[in-house]
């Protein structure tokens, strides 16, 4: 399934770190910043992280949270974010509820070998549940930075 920006997010719950349980619907009235990442302690999604923690205050003096999402599970999960001290929740999806819903899952190729995994995502949500803006195939140098932009513009 996929949704276009100006199109209502479909709810959904989902279980994070810090046994949180994240229900979309329970977020109206903030901006939500979710990020779908490959897999947790990798080069790539720890810089990620990482960016969006150094920024984290400006989101959210701007009224928007932020959930990262992998496959991984809720274990590797709280390794992860305490070694790098997110101050944010990271969603476990190992039945990959949330990653169908925002047709992340792509095909990838990996040593010449093919296998499905997860393509880096955002996804911005308004305030009314709508989808603001995505970016797909994300490349992690600079990206946190216009995440932040866009979540600043729709104030304006």
């Amino acid at each position: 399934m996929s949704f276009q920006p100006g199109d209502p997010v479909p709810d959904f719950t989902a279980q994070a770190t810090s046994e949180e349980e994240v229900t979309l619907s329970q977020l109206r009235g903030k901006k939500v910043v979710i990020y779908f990442y490959p897999k947790d302690s990798t080069p790539g999604c720890t810089n990620e992280g990482k960016d969006f923690r150094d920024l984290y205050p400006q989101f959210q003096a701007a009224n928007t949270v932020i959930y990262g999402v992998s496959r991984d599970g809720l274990r590797s999960h709280e390794n992860f974010r305490a070694k790098q001290d997110f101050p944010f929740q990271l969603i476990s999806d190992k039945e990959e509820e949330l990653c169908r819903l925002f047709d992340v899952i792509k095909l990838k190729k990996l040593y010449g070998k093919e296998h499905y995994g997860i393509e880096r995502s955002t996804f911005l949500i308004d305030e009314e549940g709508k989808l603001a803006k995505e970016w797909r195939k994300v490349k992690v140098p600079g990206h946190v930075q216009e995440v932040l932009e866009a979540v600043e513009e729709l104030d304006h």
